[in-house]
């Protein structure tokens, strides 16, 4: 329905499933942040965590993982002090650019990622993929992929 004012608002179907989408993303990282707590990690911790295990040498350009993670440089820079006091990542000049650093998987963050990873999965099962019979995995999968490219393009103009 568009107003005078030509905003096209949200139908009543469009406003629930905006909704619920809404509540379901919040309410699912709440509970994989807290089955994440007895290990000592915050859902950001285990993200770059992942990122470093999946990367060539278990090494990335902080501006690399700044942006895989969605992190602001500064805040990013923050976490890894945090997670190198806790001596699961260091940090590495770049060689080919003086200003460029790597943060580094250290020995104790893969140990770490092997112990974790499987409660993690097993919490992302318990939580979301076990709840959806495979068919509507793959419909939400599909239905999303549009929004996830959409979001990517946007971002990669910012």
């Amino acid at each position: 329905m568009e107003t005078e004012t030509g905003t096209l608002w949200l139908t009543a179907d469009e406003q629930r499933t905006w909704r619920i989408h809404l509540e379901v993303s919040k309410l699912l990282t709440h509970q994989l942040e807290r089955d994440l707590q007895p290990f000592g990690l915050t859902y950001n911790d285990y993200e770059i965590l992942v990122n470093l295990s999946e990367s060539p040498e278990h090494r990335m350009r902080m501006s690399d993982l700044a942006r895989a993670t969605l992190q602001s440089k500064s805040r990013l820079s923050h976490q890894i002090s945090r997670m190198e006091a806790a001596g699961l990542v260091r940090r590495e000049n770049c060689e080919s650019d003086r200003r460029g650093l790597f943060a580094v998987l250290t020995e104790d963050g893969w140990e770490t990622m092997r112990k974790v990873a499987p409660h993690h999965v097993a919490a992302v099962r318990e939580h979301f993929i076990d709840l959806l019979p495979a068919e509507d995995l793959a419909a939400l999968r599909k239905a999303l992929n549009p929004v996830a490219d959409h979001l990517r393009a946007v971002r990669g103009k910012a």
